[in-house]
């Protein structure tokens, strides 16, 4: 289980140094070429969350992994990725160019009130690309180069023209990709089971053993969106065909599984992290789902 990149990681795995600054700016905020990127004898970049966020253009054919979905992109496509999200992309052609910026929610929020996280782009759930014609790469290719020219210079109120170039860069995506066509919701069953979703998966993946899984009850869920327990059940029910408890014990299995495999924690730190009170509880519930004890499955 890969932990969460930070920006110190970024930087070493990237270039093997860090910015004196990396500690003393708000928000932090840095601009690249992406053929600058590829240090030779660097490690492949791991499907994790970041600590930052990031925006991309990248040209050629890729496949990036993004949550639960690999999607392949040819062309010059615009890319978001949010801390809130795992994500990771690899090449499959020879066309590595294009740029990409890294920065802080602090670096926009601190002059901008602006929540990054209800930007369509940046929510979770949401559809993070945007293929460009030549022309608009051409014009996202301007502003990323402005970016560079600017944070190489010595002129006082820099960041501030780099902060207004990055919100230039979101809402042209915007404008090429209005919100109201990323959140169209057949009924209100449909809206409520895309909401509980979202709120489900955003408590993974499980990164520490210090780190627990709050909501673990269809009653928890219906509390956080201010609906009835009966009502929640109803919607997901007619929606998916399953019950909210069914869906809620099956992501719980899947990051159980991954955490026995792939971590070393003992069973009393996975029981804890997944919100079972004692670790026996969890043996039951693994064992009824599986058939099988976490300590068997990890053995398998």
């Amino acid at each position: 289980m890969e932990k969460m990149q930070s920006l110190e990681d970024f930087y070493l795995q990237k270039f093997n140094w860090m910015p004196d600054n990396l500690k003393k700016e708000i928000g932090h905020f840095n601009v690249f070429k992406l053929e600058d990127c590829f240090r030779p004898g660097a490690e492949p970049v791991q499907y994790s969350r970041r600590d930052f966020y990031k925006i991309s253009l990248i040209r050629g054919r890729n496949i990036y992994h993004y949550a639960d979905k690999s999607v392949e992109i040819s062309g010059s496509t615009l890319i978001f990725f949010n801390p809130q999200v795992p994500y990771t992309w690899e090449s499959v052609s020879d066309d590595k160019t294009g740029f990409f910026c890294i920065f802080r929610e602090a670096f926009i929020t601190e002059k901008i009130r602006e929540n990054l996280s209800e930007l369509p782009m940046f929510a979770p759930g949401s559809k993070p690309s945007y293929v460009l014609s030549e022309e608009q790469d051409h014009h996202v290719s301007e502003l990323f180069s402005k970016m560079i020219d600017e944070i190489n210079s010595d002129y006082r109120y820099k960041y501030d023209l780099i902060r207004n170039y990055t919100m230039e860069l979101i809402h042209y995506a915007l404008k090429m990709q209005p919100s109201e066509a990323l959140y169209q919701h057949t009924d209100a069953n449909t809206r409520i089971t895309s909401v509980f979703t979202e709120l489900l998966e955003r408590q993974f993946p499980i990164e520490s053993p210090a780190q627990r899984f709050a909501l673990r009850s269809a009653n928890d869920f219906a509390q956080q969106l201010s609906v009835h327990v009966n009502h929640l059940n109803r919607a997901i029910r007619q929606t998916t065909g399953k019950t909210t408890t069914h869906h809620i014990s099956e992501r719980i299995i899947s990051e159980a599984k991954a955490l026995l495999k792939h971590t070393n924690w003992n069973i009393s730190e996975i029981s804890y992290s997944l919100g079972f009170e004692e670790p026996a509880h969890f043996n039951n519930f693994f064992k009824k789902q599986t058939s099988l004890t976490p300590s068997s499955f990890r053995t398998v």
